[in-house]
């Protein structure tokens, strides 16, 4: 049974998770293009969080910033590396989808790398409904990045 935790960051498998994901995506990408947030900026106001478990079994995390009423973005999503090409992500985002509905988001958005390290997540969200579009909120054109929408 998946079970979903709202901002739990001080458990320690979910901020190790974080710090790998952290780490890894400022590798992946060049300085000016890296928009993942570390834990202190997923625990600002506009951010929800979620860490999602099977058990005792930490699955994943992601997160939902609201870029005004109608608009989310999705930042952090990171599925833990003993469950990757399992069905987790895809789990985990239509839980994020899930709840961006019930909170009455009309749009999801998410920034992503146009790089190889980042195929698997760009083939995730394709799956899920996600579509290319332009830059929104503050990003600009970039070409490290890939910015998809759905409408929901």
């Amino acid at each position: 049974m998946l079970k979903s935790i709202e901002g739990n960051f001080d458990h320690p498998e979910v901020s190790n998770l974080l710090k790998k994901h952290f780490i890894e995506l400022r590798a992946a990408s060049p300085i000016e293009s890296v928009h993942v947030l570390d834990i202190p900026g997923l625990m600002v106001s506009s951010i929800k969080f979620w860490s999602l478990w099977e058990n005792e079994n930490l699955l994943g995390c992601g997160a939902l910033k609201f870029l005004d009423k109608n608009h989310g973005e999705f930042k952090s999503i990171r599925v833990h590396d003993d469950y990757r090409g399992k069905g987790y992500g895809k789990r985990i985002v239509n839980h994020l989808i899930d709840n961006a509905k019930i909170l009455r988001i009309k749009r999801l958005s998410i920034e992503t790398g146009a790089g190889n390290f980042f195929a698997p997540a760009r083939k995730l969200f394709e799956s899920c409904g996600f579509k290319p579009c332009p830059p929104f909120a503050y990003y600009k054109e970039d070409i490290n990045s890939l910015y998809l929408t759905k409408l929901l």
